[in-house]
């Protein structure tokens, strides 16, 4: 009798526990709240960096802040309407090194969602192609 009585309490807590954990499921998982205003979250990655999380720096441009250059790249996405790949190409001459960096950046410009992912063969590369955007360095260097 003793065992009927354990493995009914049992049976119960397995399905009180499989309840609990298919309502964990299914609930959404509470974010930090977003910055308002024009943001994005900005990170290079180089090739072969250890895996996790990179390192990113919030760039926030209403008024311009967060980040080592930020006047100039809330500019630069102002005259890109918040897309990155629309950054007019600037004129440079950059070493035939392959060292691939990846840049991303997800936030949120005039309202619109922001998501931006690209791999460039090397650092000088990516500044050319996007300006001062992912410029994550000191101001100047």
């Amino acid at each position: 009798m003793t065992y009927t009585t354990t493995l009914r309490a049992l049976r119960g807590g397995l399905a009180a526990t499989a309840a609990l954990l298919a309502f964990c499921a299914a609930a959404p998982a509470h974010a930090a709240p977003e910055p308002a205003g024009d943001w994005l979250l900005v990170t290079v990655t180089p090739s072969g960096a250890a895996t996790g999380a990179p390192d990113g720096t919030l760039l926030r441009c209403d008024p311009p802040r967060g980040h080592s250059r930020a006047d100039r790249a809330c500019a630069e996405l102002q005259a890109a309407d918040g897309d990155i790949g629309r950054i007019p190409p600037q004129d440079a001459v950059c070493p035939m090194i392959h060292a691939p960096v990846t840049a991303h950046a997800r936030g949120q410009w005039k309202g619109r969602p922001v998501e931006y992912t690209e791999t460039f063969p090397n650092s000088c590369v990516m500044a050319t192609r996007t300006g001062s955007v992912f410029a994550l360095d000191a101001a100047g260097a």
